[in-house]
């Protein structure tokens, strides 16, 4: 595997090194260190399938404690070739982390992840659990087929006016099959309505989310992005992420012992609070926080306090043991 060295890039928390890494089948991911060469290892997975790291999500951990990995999943952010879905599935994606691992000399690390990043770190864990020193999961994604039909169905219940002006996107014929619809459409080069279809994904998930809208062009750079972002993730939901949620409870089951917290807010509309707790129950010894009147938003000021105070406590003691503290 190749390695094509950058720059450092200054950050708040202290840059160490930044680049690409070839992972093979013509994938090069790219991955930053930033915070403490010494500090306790932790790797952040991000969610999507799709989206991508960004410094923001280093907030919660203290740089002078902390050696902070991230990564850009195959296809995503900066990671090349940009929106490719060949050799692009969660096995893949876990080999890629064990890469990155051994490239960094890394012995062990927390894994923490978010949504579509806590499916990942499961499976991850499971896979490799000698590697995995405790796992941080926030707002987890089952990858089941209810999960799937609840964000493009259920959900309308409770925002009927986000969800009809997605779906007046889609074809009304398509409306019970909205992801296999938009993966055909996302994956064709050819289809000029992919930048609005892009668009109106990405307001549906902010206005779930109880967030601002983005004010995007069809034609802007921006636009294209999000065109790759949603192609990969259309790719991975179509497939219920090549995990599914039998898998992942399973996956779940074999960790006794490991330290796992779990934070999860309460008014979740993308991923449903029972995921956590089916979650929790089948991880022996997890440790389930439950954020008052947070959404699926990873900055929730209850979500960030309760998400800080775990990675706190696993500085401080290795695990969760102590966490939450009003438990």
């Amino acid at each position: 595997m190749s390695y094509t060295a950058m720059p450092p890039v200054s950050t708040a928390t202290g840059a160490l090194d930044a680049g690409w890494l070839d992972v093979g089948q013509g994938h090069r991911v790219w991955y930053s260190q930033s915070g403490a060469s010494d500090g306790i290892p932790v790797v952040l997975l991000h969610g999507g399938p799709g989206s991508a790291s960004s410094p923001r999500q280093r907030d919660a951990f203290d740089a002078q404690r902390y050696r902070i990995v991230q990564f850009d999943q195959r296809g995503c952010g900066q990671s090349t070739p940009r929106g490719e879905t060949l050799h692009n599935h969660t096995d893949a994606l876990i080999g890629d982390i064990e890469i990155l691992r051994s490239h960094l000399g890394i012995e062990r690390w927390l894994v923490a992840g978010g949504s579509w990043g806590a499916s990942l770190a499961l499976a991850y864990a499971a896979r490799h659990p000698e590697r995995v020193a405790g796992l941080l999961l926030r707002g987890t994604f089952l990858t089941s087929r209810e999960d799937i039909d609840w964000f493009f169905q259920g959900v309308a219940a409770f925002a009927p006016e986000a969800h009809e002006a997605f779906v007046r996107e889609v074809p009304r014929s398509w409306q019970r099959s909205v992801v296999d619809w938009l993966d055909r459409r996302l994956s064709d080069a050819k289809d000029d309505r992919r930048a609005r279809i892009a668009i109106a994904w990405q307001a549906y998930e902010c206005r779930l989310d109880g967030v601002a809208v983005p004010d995007i062009s069809t034609d802007s750079d921006n636009a294209h992005r999000l065109i790759d972002k949603y192609r990969i993730q259309a790719h991975y939901l179509a497939r219920r992420c090549f995990l599914g949620e039998a898998a992942l409870l399973r996956a779940a089951s074999t960790l006794p012992g490991l330290p796992v917290a779990i934070v999860h807010g309460t008014n979740d509309r993308i991923c449903r609070p029972s995921n956590a707790w089916r979650v929790h129950r089948s991880c022996a010894g997890s440790r389930l926080a439950w954020a008052q009147g947070a959404g699926h938003d990873p900055w929730h000021p209850a979500t960030f306090a309760l998400y800080r105070s775990a990675v706190e406590c696993f500085a401080e003691r290795g695990d969760f043991s102590a966490w939450p503290v009003s438990a």
